[in-house]
This record gives C-alpha cells, sequence and structure tokens, in this order.
C-alpha cells in the first residue's frame, strides 16, 4: 500500500505532544462528565489514555471547572484542551489554572476585545487556540451573506484567524465540523487549500455506535486519504472510550498508524463454530494488544480460513467444532471449538 502524502502544515505545541508538520496525526476524546467533579472526571481521564487517546478535552462552563484543571493535569500525562463558549474570561481562567490548549467557537465567544484578552493572557505560554466552527452555530452575518454552506464555515474560521493574525498570534488550529457529510468534506477541503494551519477533523453530532462510526469512518476517512488532517475526534453519543477505539481502528484501516488488526470471516452456511461469537470475544480478550502490529485471522472454514490465518501473524481457522490455531503461517495444534479463544491467546503471548 503506498503512503498517504500528507498535506503539509505549520507546526505547534500543545503541551508535551506536537502537532501538525510531520507529526503522527493524533487522536482527541472529550469527556461527558462536570469538569469540577474530580472523581468521576479522573476515573474517565484514566480510561481514555489507557485506551490511547493523546488529546483530552473538556467543558470549561465555570470557574470551579477552571480551577479543577491542575488537578486533571496531575493525573492525564496527555494534553488537556478547554472548551469555551460564550465567555472568554473562563478561557482566561483556563489560562491561569495551567491548561495546555484552548477551543473557542468564533460563533459565540463574544467581542473583538474579549479576544484581545484570550490573547494576551495565551501568549506568554504560546497556548494553542483552536478555532472551532460548527455548522449549528455559525455567526448570523455570515448565515444572511451566504447561507448555511461551505462558504459561511471558511469565512467564520477565516475571519477570527484573522483577527489572531492581526493580534501577531499564530499557535492556531482550526475545525470547520458538521454533521452534513457533503457540508463537513467541502468546508474541509476549502480550507486546506486556503491556509496552512493544523486541522483538526470531525463529524459533529455523528450519532450513536453503529451509525456515528460508519459516519464518521466515510467523512475522516476521505479526508485523511487526501492527506488532510493533523488531529481528530469521532463524536459518538456513547462512552468517550469508543470514540478513541474508532478512531485508532480508522487510523490503522488507511495505514496511518500500526495497531491491531482482526480479520474475521461474515461467515455462511459452511460455518461450524460459533465465529461471530468467538471474533467478538477475541477482539476483547486482544486489547492488551492494542498498540502493536499485529494481525489476527478468525475464519470460519476451509474456503478461505486456512490462507488467511497463514497471512497473518497469528489466526484461527475453524471446522466442525474444532479449529487449526496458527502462528507466523505455522499450524501450532488443533484444538476443539470452547478452547479456541484461550489456546490463541496463549499462543500469541508466548510468541509477543
Amino acid at each position: 500500500m503506498n503512503p498517504i502524502a500528507r498535506r503539509q502544515t505549520r507546526s505547534l505545541q500543545l503541551g508535551n505532544l506536537r502537532i501538525g508538520g510531520d507529526a503522527p496525526i493524533s487522536i482527541q476524546s472529550m469527556l461527558n462528565v462536570k469538569t469540577s467533579d474530580l472523581q468521576a472526571v479522573q476515573e474517565q481521564i484514566r480510561r481514555l489514555v489507557s485506551a490511547g487517546c493523546e488529546i483530552i478535552r473538556f467543558s470549561v462552563m465555570d470557574l470551579d471547572d477552571a480551577r479543577a484543571i491542575p488537578a486533571l493535569k496531575r493525573i492525564a500525562g496527555v494534553p488537556l484542551v478547554a472548551d469555551i463558549h460564550f465567555d472568554h474570561k473562563l478561557a482566561i481562567a483556563a489560562i491561569e489554572h495551567g491548561i495546555d490548549g484552548l477551543r473557542i467557537n468564533p460563533g459565540n465567544i463574544g467581542s473583538r476585545k474579549g479576544v484581545e484578552s484570550l490573547v494576551d493572557a495565551a501568549r506568554e505560554c504560546k497556548i494553542p487556540i483552536r478555532i472551532g466552527v460548527n455548522s449549528g452555530s455559525l455567526p448570523k452575518e455570515l448565515l444572511a451573506k451566504y447561507g448555511h454552506g461551505a462558504k459561511a464555515m471558511v469565512e467564520a474560521a477565516l475571519s477570527h484567524v484573522q483577527i489572531l493574525e492581526e493580534l501577531g498570534y499564530y499557535e492556531i488550529k482550526i475545525s470547520v465540523k458538521a454533521s452534513n457529510l457533503p457540508l463537513m468534506l467541502t468546508s474541509y477541503r476549502e480550507l486546506s487549500r486556503r491556509c496552512d494551519y493544523p486541522l483538526h477533523l470531525g463529524v459533529t453530532e455523528a450519532g450513536t455506535l453503529l451509525s456515528g462510526s460508519i459516519k464518521s469512518a466515510i467523512g475522516l476517512g476521505i479526508l485523511l486519504e487526501q492527506g488532510i488532517g493533523d488531529t481528530l475526534r469521532v463524536s459518538l453519543s456513547d462512552d468517550p472510550v469508543r470514540e478513541v477505539y474508532v478512531a485508532r481502528q480508522i487510523l490503522i484501516g488507511l495505514g496511518l498508524r500500526t495497531g491491531l488488526q482482526i480479520v474475521s470471516c461474515p461467515t455462511c452456511g459452511r460455518t461450524r463454530i460459533d465465529l461471530i461469537g468467538l471474533a467478538q470475544k477475541v477482539e476483547a480478550a486482544l486489547q492488551e494488544f492494542a498498540d502493536k502490529e499485529l494481525t489476527i485471522a478468525v475464519m470460519g472454514c476451509a474456503v478461505n480460513g486456512p490462507g488467511e490465518a497463514r497471512e497473518a501473524d497469528f489466526g484461527i481457522a475453524g471446522g466442525n467444532k474444532e479449529g487449526l490455531i496458527f502462528a507466523r503461517g505455522e499450524i501450532i495444534k488443533k484444538v476443539p471449538e470452547e478452547l479456541l479463544l484461550s489456546s490463541l491467546i496463549e499462543v500469541i503471548r508466548e510468541h509477543v
């Protein structure tokens, strides 16, 4: 597979993570509990980091949320981004409490004077500011001028970029998210043609686990294959940890990062083991190897099973209530169906 040629963007530092330039594409998610609820937040941060989340965003809706930032930084180990709406003073409070990055929405952040105060506070530590445009909260004057489309999305972003540039501030990242895929794709393509700032990708309000994952895979996958995007979030009405898992699979599928891949067949009338249940159990059991460059095949019958299992690093080729365990192309053993999962895990642990 030919490597994807990524669009060259400016480079910036978000906490301990490099964004843009030739840095790897980073995975972001967002907390869905009240930021000042430290017990709930700390547990969610631990789960996200363990799943491979590299940037964590959270809402700052009041001063209690801003004051929680030092405690969150002590446990996170990854950059934290404060999501600010309506009140630039909360952004300044987040900066004062050590936030790594900010996300503001030009549709509701307020006057230029407030933005100037925000930039003055961010300048000393070069805190990146993400200009986050959403299709549902575009400035009224742009909607009146362009209608609800990509021109309004891009102009909303670039007009705010212009303010920051006029203030001599260039630590900028941009997103133009929409739930409508054609609008999202057109907006990001146009934005990528008109500036070289790092872009954060996302399909906003994508939906529940299944529909949202499909929608995100289409939208993000198209843009990433075209070399567009420096960070991304999969937005699901679900546990944020699942957002990280889906994002990682999108990047692995495109060859933009390495990691665990499960190859499993859809089953047919020839299948004589519970292949669907087995594949689900294999996927869940092997999450300890999520960051390993491994391909695991779980196949149901003799048509493609042995061939696919030999091509994978490790695999199962099912038979009649039994199956073969493969490692690095070689048959290791034949075991009954009820021992396939435990035998596969045992063989992987022996070899990895």
